[in-house]
């Protein structure tokens, strides 16, 4: 018998790297993440709104990254919502359909 783990798994095996550049892509409904050490993802926004408790249909306006840093960006709604996303976010917890 199969048994589906909906508990996220302990942080603490990705290597940091900062962001380079954080986009919303409109036709695929994601956020294309890219870090200086080359790698990239595909974030569903489904996925960063339901994690950070942001209204079904509130629409992105703008995307942000601080310069100091970099470890994270923001996201601004048209309803007034912000959402920032960690670098491990993205990075720890990679799509299940991947491949490893």
């Amino acid at each position: 018998m199969k048994t589906v783990t909906t508990v996220k798994k302990p942080f603490g095996k990705a290597k940091y790297s900062p962001v380079k550049h954080a986009r919303y892509l409109d036709w695929e409904d994601a956020f294309d993440v890219e870090f200086d050490d080359g790698l990239s993802f595909l974030e569903p926004h489904a996925t960063i709104k339901r994690a950070n408790k942001i209204s079904p249909d509130a629409v992105p306006v703008r995307v942000s990254i601080p310069k100091k840093f970099r470890s994270h960006f923001k996201i601004e709604y048209d309803n007034g919502q912000t959402a920032e996303i960690s670098w491990s976010f993205v990075r720890e917890l990679p799509s299940k359909n991947s491949k490893k």
